[in-house]
């Protein structure tokens, strides 16, 4: 965990604009875990929905894609790479024997544009052709497109360009941003999710504290100058976040009107400006023209109705003038912001056990036994023979069984027992249901995590969700 700070504070600039926002995000239901507005380079309002926290990494899913576009660009500035570099040139080991045409045209310029040729995200086919070389899998997928003419949001295409950045620069992703970006922006904590093979994934995969989302956000809206270092080139900048090809519908984001605006160098083009997003809502939005950044860690189904609130509620109040009651209103409703721990009694003194219930993308086993046992004042959650979780009542318990933070709370309700479990590194949490009466269970994610329903997977240290590929 960081408490480090690394952007500037000041007094409360657009309260009243910041309530509005709070206001359509609460009446949407939208389950948000952070928020940070920054403006004129300063943040004038921050908040977390316990048991989120400021200095706790969260998984950003595809908002890794934004950073490993800003690898390649240091990557092309330090002359070791090009857009026009073909992948087949640069990767001449991860070529298959018989590869189509149209895959030896694909350059860097298709990958980061995403318009290598694809019509889909190639993803699975690729890992399912070579589970042990992705690159390799990518160039067997068919190519019915020409390079370059058609968008298709494609995963695959970044995890190539991770190997490329790695290939020509000889260092690891992780540790080329940490010495040219995350060490001299005051970032001292990225965390990162690897393949079996120890490599990152380059399109998903990246840990970061909100604060450190909105100061790379900060860093693009300063065209990559950061203090009195210009870590990123300004060109490069200008370049990635401006338009490249048009998008199509339903691809992304649920077909939203800012998912339709174009795409860039691994950035989203929005109506009012550019932003990088990962899967349910983590969001790195900058907005030029109003000298803002919006930084969001979330747990969301449609993510356009996060971008449609700051369209509607933030920006056109950002410079309402509020009074010193409307700051003090707006700074107590941040420090509260909670999500509800689930209600009910301390129930039975004694140990309960079950057994869990098949399930569609299953967090546990079927027929994992569970116990659920009276502990300080909350419980202990056995889960099966290797996970211990200990959970609250009426708060929020942590604990650590597999080497990774998992953050839980519950409660009884007559026979039945319910538990949230928080991987609190992410977006993503267990409902656990224990029916006494029946000595039976359920357990559901929230929405399911894109690399793997295995809970466990996501609370070993370290963390590798895809053991089975690389």
């Amino acid at each position: 965990m960081s408490s480090v700070r690394i952007l500037p504070r000041s007094a409360p600039t657009a309260s009243r604009a910041v309530n509005a926002l709070l206001d359509r995000l609460e009446a949407r239901s939208l389950e948000c875990h952070s928020l940070m507005v920054v403006r004129h380079g300063h943040v004038v309002a921050e908040g977390w929905w316990a048991p989120y926290s400021a200095g706790r990494a969260h998984l950003l899913y595809s908002l890794t894609k934004s950073f490993t576009s800003i690898a390649v660009g240091l990557a092309i500035a330090d002359g070791l790479l090009s857009l026009d570099d073909r992948v087949v040139d640069v990767l001449p080991g991860h070529v298959p024997a018989e590869v189509p045409e149209r895959a030896r045209r694909v350059t860097v310029h298709h990958l980061l544009s995403m318009t290598t040729g694809h019509r889909t995200d190639s993803l699975g086919e690729a890992w399912e052709l070579e589970p042990g070389d992705l690159v390799k899998g990518f160039l067997r997928v068919p190519f019915p497109e020409e390079p370059g003419t058609r968008h298709a949001y494609d995963n695959a295409a970044t995890g190539v360009l991770a190997r490329l950045v790695e290939r020509v620069t000889g260092r690891g992703l992780p540790e080329l941003l940490d010495e040219r970006l995350f060490a001299p922006m005051g970032i001292d904590h990225a965390d990162w999710d690897r393949l079996g093979s120890g490599d990152v994934f380059g399109f998903h995969g990246l840990h970061l504290t909100t604060e450190a989302v909105a100061a790379f956000g900060e860093l693009l809206l300063r065209e990559g100058r950061w203090g009195d270092r210009q870590l990123v080139p300004r060109d490069w900048v200008r370049l990635a976040t401006r338009r490249h090809i048009g998008t199509l519908p339903a691809q992304v984001g649920g077909g939203g009107a800012d998912y339709l605006t174009g795409y860039g160098y691994q950035f989203w083009i929005s109506r009012h400006g550019y932003f990088g997003e990962g899967n349910n809502g983590q969001m790195c939005v900058v907005v030029p023209g109003h000298d803002l950044v919006v930084a969001v860690t979330a747990a969301l189904i449609d993510s356009q109705a996060v971008l449609d609130a700051i369209w509607e509620c933030l920006l056109p109040r950002l410079d309402e003038a509020g009074g010193p009651g409307d700051d003090a209103a707006l700074a107590e409703r941040l420090r509260r912001l909670t999500l509800a721990p689930v209600p009910g009694g301390a129930g039975p003194p004694h140990p309960v056990g079950a057994t869990v219930a098949a399930a569609a993308d299953p967090p546990l086993p079927d027929g994992t036994a569970v116990s659920v046992a009276p502990a300080d004042g909350g419980w202990l959650l056995r889960l099966g023979t290797s996970l211990t979780v200990a959970a609250g009542h009426g708060g929020w318990r942590e604990s650590a069984p597999l080497g990774r933070p998992v953050v839980a709370a519950g409660a009884w309700q007559g026979d039945t027992f319910t538990a949230d479990l928080y991987v609190i590194t992410g977006p993503h949490r267990v409902r656990l249901v224990v029916d006494a009466a029946t000595g039976t269970a359920t357990a559901t994610w929230n929405t399911v995590p894109l690399t793997t329903p295995d809970l466990a997977l996501h609370l070993r240290a370290p963390l590798m969700t895809r053991p089975d590929v690389g």
